[in-house]
């Protein structure tokens, strides 16, 4: 069984001289939900995941599980390049609640294929709960090919995968080998259509931190079969998405989320604020999309 099918946003974890801002984590969420979105993920790479503590990643999860509370899947991001970190962090977000987990492919190590494989293996065995893997290369140095993908497939807890590989190729042969063996998912926000017309499923989305409803909107118009609706709101999207990915994401959403009037705060260090050029750029990108920009960037 699927995890979702449509749209699931990458939430941006709000930062402020304290920790998490979780007044403005409610409100970020209450903003998906009114958008109609199908999924949240918590702790992925737009939550900035890599520079919270052990404490204030448990903090967030289970925040959201429970603001949540059950109107939609909650993916919890757990991956990490030390597998008995991941192994724990996995397991304590199964505890907390989360409905699946997203599972980067370990980075900086450059693990053998039969290690990447065991730490997926020792994951799925620890947390008993339903694994997305998630592939990005141009993060983690290391692509995961179809074929080895098809083996981390065998894996029972392993049900989808997000692939941000920007290799529409790659995503078409993954769909030709495996044959529904997993679900699909866009990792990259240009690409929702071109993966969804390949069999995806739908997105695991940054842009659906500002334009929750046109993302859930998009996915939602393919899969019933509105092909040309969705082809024009993923077309309409574009130029927004282009600022949304001028600097290293999350930089951008989070301004972009400021400029919305949401107190996203700004990313940790090693990133951080956006120029003014690109705040230029998000505010004129997003009044042409139809957003009021309500604050002064």
């Amino acid at each position: 069984m699927s995890v979702f099918k449509g749209a699931a946003t990458a939430l941006v974890t709000p930062f402020n001289e304290t920790g998490i801002n979780f007044d403005a984590f409610e409100a970020l969420i209450d903003y998906q939900l009114e958008g109609g979105i199908d999924a949240l993920v918590v702790c992925g790479t737009t939550g900035e995941a890599s520079t919270m503590s052990e404490e204030e990643t448990r903090q967030a999860i289970g925040f959201v599980v429970k603001k949540v509370n059950g109107r939609v899947p909650v993916i919890a991001g757990t991956g990490c390049n030390c597998t008995a970190k991941a192994v724990e962090s996995s397991k304590s977000a199964a505890d907390l609640g989360a409905d699946a987990l997203l599972v980067v492919n370990p980075y900086y190590n450059k693990g053998s294929r039969s290690g990447i494989y065991k730490h997926y293996t020792m994951i799925a065995d620890a947390a008993k709960t339903p694994i997305i893997v998630y592939n990005i290369p141009g993060r983690t140095g290391c692509n995961i090919t179809p074929d080895f993908l098809g083996e981390i497939a065998d894996i029972d807890q392993v049900v989808g995968v997000k692939d941000a590989t920007g290799d529409i190729s790659q995503i078409a042969d993954v769909a030709s080998k495996l044959k529904g063996k997993i679900d699909i998912y866009s990792g990259n926000d240009d690409q929702i259509t071109p993966i969804m017309a390949l069999g995806g499923l739908g997105v695991i989305s940054t842009i659906s931190n500002i334009a929750p409803k046109a993302t859930a909107d998009l996915t939602r118009n393919f899969l019933n079969g509105n092909i040309q609706a969705a082809i024009e709101i993923q077309l309409k999207m574009m130029p927004l998405i282009r600022a949304l990915f001028c600097e290293t994401n999350p930089t951008p959403v989070k301004a972009a989320l400021n400029l919305l009037g949401f107190e996203a705060g700004l990313p940790r260090l090693p990133m951080d604020e956006a120029t003014a050029a690109t705040k230029a750029l998000l505010a004129k990108a997003m009044t042409q999309f139809g957003f009021d920009v309500v604050q002064e960037y």
